[in-house]
């Protein structure tokens, strides 16, 4: 399953606009929502990442939480609501929460990052990218590593996904199992320190690994300038970031913005 297997993985330098991101045209607190993902596109970024959840009664939305409390004007857990309901939330208390349909169909030519946030979801995003035909242009993630097996079996190897949480542990800190250890995933995807250990993944030897069979290193959530261009120099493949404007001007002084305009 290398990277370059995949047409998802086809530019030089994958710029990943996290939640559709900031910008001018759409403050932070409007996260998920079509108004950031349509700042992001226009600004020129060609990824998108988003995430995966389901309502009661089946509904695949973009959306990050397991509820609506953070970011919406509306309460309760996104898996006991149903779409009406859920349909009625407002981001930042103006902008309504994108079914994945609308995703898909208003972005037509956007390479979607998709973290599957939840088990029920599985199913829904696997049926939604074969029903839009979006096989080439997505990426799926997750930090469950049952939840990533599920979705692989059934979305099948045409579809990209990342290392799964197991594939990234042993690829980071068990060299001697490196070689033989399976990988399916296509790109490692990762923070700079492992959120609930603390403990670095930003390691020669992961980076090693992945040039040796073929995948690639995308970092997130990075949006300080210094960070970015420290990573940049270690020699990652792609950054996810909430500052869609620094992250672009960086980019383009090195010449590696590959924008959609």
């Amino acid at each position: 399953m290398r990277a370059d297997r995949f047409p998802y993985f086809d530019a030089r330098f994958l710029a990943i606009a996290h939640r559709g991101g900031f910008s001018p045209a759409a403050p932070i607190e409007l996260e998920n929502s079509l108004r950031a993902f349509r700042a992001a596109w226009d600004l020129g970024y060609r990824y998108l990442e988003t995430d995966a959840q389901v309502t009661s009664d089946g509904v695949l939305i973009a959306f990050h939480d397991d509820a609506l409390d953070r970011v919406t004007d509306a309460s309760g857990p996104v898996s006991t609501l149903p779409w009406s309901d859920v349909a009625q939330a407002r981001i930042g208390g103006l902008e309504p929460i994108p079914r994945f349909d609308d995703l898909l169909d208003t972005f037509p030519d956007a390479r979607f990052n998709i973290d599957l946030k939840t088990p029920g979801a599985v199913v829904p995003l696997a049926e939604a990218i074969r029903r839009h035909g979006a096989q080439d242009r997505v990426c799926v993630a997750s930090f469950s590593t049952p939840r990533l097996r599920e979705f692989r079996r059934l979305a099948g190897p045409r579809v990209a996904t990342s290392a799964s949480p197991a594939e990234i542990a042993v690829s980071a800190w068990l060299p001697a199992l490196r070689r033989a250890w399976p990988l399916r995933g296509a790109a490692f995807q990762i923070p700079v320190l492992e959120p609930r250990t603390g403990v670095p993944l930003m390691r020669f030897g992961l980076r090693r690994a992945a040039r040796r069979r073929g995948r690639e290193v995308h970092v997130w959530t990075i949006n300080e300038r210094s960070d970015m261009e420290d990573l940049l120099d270690w020699g990652v493949d792609g950054l996810i970031s909430d500052d869609l404007v620094t992250l672009k001007d960086v980019l383009t002084a090195r010449g590696l913005w590959e924008g959609s305009l």
